[in-house]
Parts: structure tokens; C-alpha cells; sequence
């Protein structure tokens, strides 16, 4: 069997046609038909009024942050079982990260925590689509309309994620996308921000461009930043969206692969809630005990199979581990589970190896 990376991106569209558009026009910084064209269709697909592109996933949640004005003395509530750079942007403002649990099932953070963590001091919730599952938007906006707190969403991982029938980033005040290569649609490198409200909008789009005066060339009003995504990433980033809905359909099919294979094993595979729509941005797995991960992650790698580790909650690491804390579910979680190969361009009988390594293992 030939070596199954854990992720690579499909690029079989448009995308040289674009790119190369872009060099034979000489169009290939942040000047360009295609960004303009790639946050309007990416509105359009999601169903939200703006979007705006910056650079990376990481300076798409620092922007909407500072769009809402948190700052230094403020706590923003995030859960501790995500990538380290939903935490890290929160830091970049001087606002105080405070972290909740995840629910046993679905991995999501956990509403009643969300709630229990809240102080004069909290100024916003982040929610955080982990893995592609959604959170359990209907009762965390209940949660913030009750004590007036903005909503962030993180939906780096969420990109084609429904709850209750609405795409995943349409619920909070402003939200943010990810496109790193290993993202369902990736612009190699690249982020979104998206909200409903314009005055968000204009804000996002005014910080990312330096802070550079609307109506007066090379006037800077505010301390801005140099956010933007440049026109190649754009012209990817549109090809890759013209395709999403086959990537979407090939990764659910993948996931069904793998919960077919997996049957009769002692693995359990990451569920879907009824009201919710998972995109499997990655399918992932818990083995009964902590300690058999790393010994079945080393026989898959001996048998060309890669594979990662969950997230390491984020309250145990070094720069956040001052105040000593414990989230059972999120560290239960945390040690024992893996993400298995789960790109689109997946066969199945390549998913079925993965599987039939698994059952050795258990043997």
C-alpha cells in the first residue's frame, strides 16, 4: 500500500487556470478581480451578508476580536479542547482567555460551563467548530443574549457545517474561516471574516488594509494591519468554492466508509447529532485507553498510514497552565483520541486498509 497522508488538498479545477490569470495580468497582490469575487461568492454560499479575506485563519479571529473592540481587562470564553490559535488571538487583544469543558458526545463546548464561566469581566464568547461538528449554537445564543456578550465563531474546521439547517458562522456577531492547505476548501494559505452587521464589516475591512482612510490615498486614521490575502490565494480560493459541494459530499462518504469498517471494533468513531450536519473536516476516533494511542499510531505509521494526535487542551499548555485547572472531558478527549486520513480525494478500499490495521491492532 502506498503511503495515505492524514490530509492533502484536491486542486483538479480551476485552479491553474485562475493562478495563471493572475500572472499573465500581472494581478498578484492584494489588487485583483479575483478577492473581490471570492468574498462575494464565499457570502453568497454561506448565507451572510459580508466577508472579508485576510491572510490566515489566525489574523481572521485577532480581526474580528479587535472589530469588537475587546481588549486588555476583558475575558473572552473559549473551550480549552481546540487549535492553539483560537486562544492565541484572544492573548494578541490583552483580553484574558477563560476556558470551558467539552461535551462527552460530540467534543463542542459545553453550554452549561459557557455559562457558569461567565463574570462582570466577560465580554465575548467563542465557540469553536471542532472537527467540523457544530456547537450547539441555539442554546449558546441564549447564553449571550441573556447576559449581552458578543458571539465569535470559529469555524476554521466548520467550513460546510450546518445546525439546524444554517450554515455554521451565520449565528454570532462575526466569524472566521480557515484555508490552510489542509482545510476542505484552502487557499494554501488564507482566512475569512464574516458577519451580518455592517458596521463589523466596515471596521474589519478598514483595520485589515493598514487603517488606511476610505476617502484620502495614503491617509492612515487608526493603527491598522496588513491583513490582506493577496489576489493568487483569491483566484485558488474561487476554484476551490466552485467544487466545494463535491468535496462536502466526498468527505461524508469517506466518514461513512470508515463507520462501516470500524464496526465491531473497539474504537469509537466521532458522532453527528441529529439537528446538526457534520462536515468531517477530519474523521476522528477514541481508543478505549490513553495509553494504546500512540502504540496504534506508530503501527499505522509503520504500515504508511499518517495519522495526529486530537488537540492537547489548550489549559495545559506551558504559557496557560499558570492556574491550575481540570476539564475532564476535554482532556479525556484530548488523550485518547486521533484523527485518521480524511481527505476527499480518499478510495475506499484505502480506507478500508486503514480499518483492517486497526483491527490488527486490536487483535
Amino acid at each position: 500500500m502506498e503511503f495515505i497522508p492524514v490530509y492533502q488538498p484536491s486542486l483538479t479545477g480551476n485552479e491553474k487556470k485562475y493562478v495563471n490569470e493572475c500572472l499573465d495580468t500581472s494581478w498578484i497582490s492584494a489588487k485583483g478581480k479575483f478577492v473581490q469575487q471570492f468574498e462575494e461568492e464565499f457570502a453568497k454560499y454561506i448565507g451572510i451578508d459580508h466577508a472579508v479575506t485576510v491572510s490566515n485563519g489566525t489574523v481572521a479571529l485577532h480581526l474580528a476580536l479587535i472589530a469588537l473592540g475587546i481588549g486588555r481587562g476583558d475575558e473572552v470564553i473559549v473551550p480549552t479542547l481546540t487549535y492553539v490559535a483560537s486562544v492565541n488571538a484572544i492573548a494578541y487583544t490583552g483580553a484574558e482567555p477563560v476556558f470551558v469543558d467539552s461535551l462527552r458526545g460530540n467534543w463542542q463546548a459545553d453550554p452549561e460551563d459557557i455559562e457558569r464561566k461567565i463574570t462582570e469581566k466577560t465580554k465575548a464568547i467563542m465557540v469553536v467548530h471542532l472537527y467540523g461538528h457544530p456547537c450547539d449554537m441555539r442554546r449558546i445564543m441564549e447564553i449571550a443574549q441573556k447576559h449581552d456578550l458578543f458571539v465569535v465563531e470559529d469555524c476554521a474546521e466548520g467550513f460546510g457545517s450546518y445546525f439546524e439547517g444554517k450554515h455554521v458562522g451565520t449565528f454570532g456577531d462575526i466569524s472566521t474561516f480557515s484555508f490552510y492547505g489542509n482545510k476542505t476548501i484552502t487557499t494554501g494559505e488564507g482566512g475569512m471574516v464574516v458577519t451580518n452587521d455592517e458596521t463589523l464589516y466596515t471596521r474589519a475591512a478598514h483595520l485589515k488594509d493598514q487603517g488606511m482612510a476610505k476617502f484620502r490615498q495614503y491617509w492612515h486614521d487608526v493603527i491598522g494591519y496588513n491583513y490582506r490575502m493577496t489576489n493568487i490565494c483569491a483566484a485558488i480560493g474561487l476554484a476551490q468554492l466552485e467544487q466545494a459541494d463535491q468535496f462536502l459530499k466526498q468527505k461524508r462518504e469517506i466518514a461513512g466508509w470508515y463507520r462501516k469498517y470500524l464496526q465491531d471494533t473497539p474504537v469509537e468513531f466521532h458522532q453527528e447529532d441529529e439537528n446538526v450536519r457534520h462536515s468531517y473536516w477530519m474523521c476522528s476516533i477514541l481508543v478505549p485507553k490513553s495509553s494504546e494511542r500512540d502504540r496504534l499510531r506508530e503501527l499505522l505509521q509503520e504500515r504508511h498510514v499518517e495519522t495526529r494526535p486530537v488537540f492537547y487542551p489548550v489549559h495545559t499548555m506551558p504559557m496557560y497552565s499558570q492556574k491550575y485547572q481540570k476539564h475532564r472531558n476535554a482532556e479525556d478527549i484530548g488523550w485518547r483520541g486521533m484523527n485518521l486520513p480524511s481527505w476527499q480525494g480518499l478510495q475506499e478500499k484505502q480506507v478500508k486498509y486503514i480499518c483492517d490495521v486497526i483491527r490488527e491492532f486490536y487483535r
